[in-house]
Formats: C-alpha cells, structure tokens, sequence
C-alpha cells in the first residue's frame, strides 16, 4: 500500500490495522548530490518520516524494528576498514546527517521504550530495480544511448559495491533476529555500535574496495561497448573511498560469499536490457 511516511495517521492506522509487529524500514529521500540541491526534502522525510515510523514503534509495541542507514554517515573517518565501533560524527553533507540522526533518534526510542532496533549501515547497494540515479543504472543507459557519462573525481573514486540479493539475505536473517540489550556494554568506555538498550549497528557490504574507473570497465565489457566519459573534479559532499570492516556481521550472522561486482553487473545488465524492451 502506498502511505507517504510524513501522513502519521495513515501509516499509523495501516500498521495497527494489519496487527504488524516487525518493520523494515527503507523509506528515504536518498542520494548524496541531490541533498545539496533540496535539503528540505531530506528533513521532511528522514527526520520527520523517520519520527514518524519511530512514533509507531512505540504506541503499537513494535516488537522488531530494522532501518536502513548509510556507509556516508562515516564522512570524513578514514580509518579504513570502516568498523561500527569507531567514529562516525563528522558527516559531510545533509543527506549523512539525517542518516545519523537516525541512528541517534532511533536509540533514544530503543532506550526509552524498549523497542529492538536494528539499524544496517548499507555500503553503495547495486543491481536490478535500482534507483535511475544509481551510477550502474545511469551508466548503462547513457552507454547504450551513445551519451557521455559524468565521472566526478575523474573515476579515483573507490566504493564497497554491495549486490542486492545479499543485502535482501542478510535484512531476512535479521528479521529473525531482533536486537536485545547488551548486558556486558560499558559506560566508561562505550562501543557506538551497541547498546544496554536492545539496540545495534552493523555495516553491511560486499568487503571490497573497487574503484569506479573499473566498475566502468565492467560495464563496458559486459555491454561491448566503450563509454563516452566526461571527466569532472570532486563534486561537494563526495566521499573518496568507502571499504567496509565485515567482522561484526560475519560472528554474529552465518552468511554466504558475496556476488563479485563483476557476476553482478552482468546480472544487472541481463535485467535492464529486458527492462528496457518493456512499455511500462
């Protein structure tokens, strides 16, 4: 059903309706460029959307509550492999900070109501049903249609493509698994990622840096097809690199090896060639 997460009272009437004790959040206005252009549309849904699913969580005894965060809530850390129980407080474009007040907003409601929250920190999410704006998505497109690509930093930049039937694997696990309070958690010395309150942080991502000049060439083998590049500087807001520390996921959930980006750029091809050739 579709509900806009800013109307409280219909999500709120939806989820007690249909008696739902588990949520899984997904809901943003996402993207680390269009942040820069419209930040009112990043407070009125990830703050006060946000607000609102938390608002639910408490009043109907949500009993399970998993939400999506961002790899882009570590700004400028450069601690690399990026480890949830390290800094993540210098965000460097709005979008991030929503994303971590998220984090924040959602630990309080853990603490204060005792709701199992579960938040998943996703590294740059890829493959089929992507959003338009998704570099795999707008490259294919561009490089079919005979149209240059923007490639920002002039492709020095390296991220931690995570495939999607992973990402969705790992979310089912979870749902079976809400969080509980950690009962050895130190005050004096406290992990961010964890909580007396039945709340946690776990990264989830492939475990790999790649960097985008490759991730094209992918794309271009795979289409048989060079691609017309513009090179541009480092575009405002822009994280250089992402690579994520998998160890926290790895002992706490069993998971299988992750699609290789190369296996999954295929795979995204084989979709959107098809896709494409439909009239929607």
């Amino acid at each position: 059903l579709k509900i806009d997460i800013k109307n409280y009272k219909k999500l709120f009437k939806y989820i007690k309706n249909n008696k739902i004790d588990t949520i899984v959040h997904l809901a943003a206005q996402a993207g680390v460029r269009y942040s820069l252009k419209s930040p009112r549309l990043y407070i009125d849904s990830n703050i006060n959307g946000f607000f609102n699913i938390l608002e639910c969580c408490r009043y109907l005894k949500i009993k399970n509550f998993i939400f999506a965060s961002s790899s882009s809530v570590y700004g400028l850390n450069k601690n690399f492999p990026l480890k949830e129980d390290k800094s993540a407080n210098h965000q460097i474009q709005l979008y991030a900070a929503t994303k971590k007040s998220n984090e924040v907003m959602a630990h309080a409601y853990s603490y204060l109501f005792n709701i199992p929250s579960t938040c998943l920190r996703f590294f740059t999410v890829y493959g089929p049903w992507a959003r338009p704006d998704m570099a795999l998505f707008n490259f294919t497109k561009n490089i079919l249609n005979n149209k240059k690509i923007n490639v920002f930093n002039h492709g020095k930049h390296a991220r931690d493509f995570t495939y999607i039937d992973d990402v969705v694997s790992i979310i089912d696990k979870f749902i079976k698994k809400p969080a509980k309070s950690n009962r050895s958690w130190n005050y004096k010395n406290p992990d961010p990622s964890s909580s007396i309150a039945p709340f946690r942080i776990f990264n989830v991502s492939n475990g790999s840096k790649i960097f985008l000049i490759n991730f094209i060439k992918e794309i271009e083998k795979k289409l048989d097809k060079k691609a017309k590049i513009n090179f541009l500087p480092l575009q405002k807001g822009d994280v250089l690199e992402t690579i994520s520390s998998k160890k926290k996921l790895k002992n706490f959930l069993k998971i299988k090896k992750p699609i290789n980006y190369k296996v999954g750029i295929k795979n995204f091809i084989s979709w959107y060639l098809d896709y494409s050739k439909k009239k929607w």
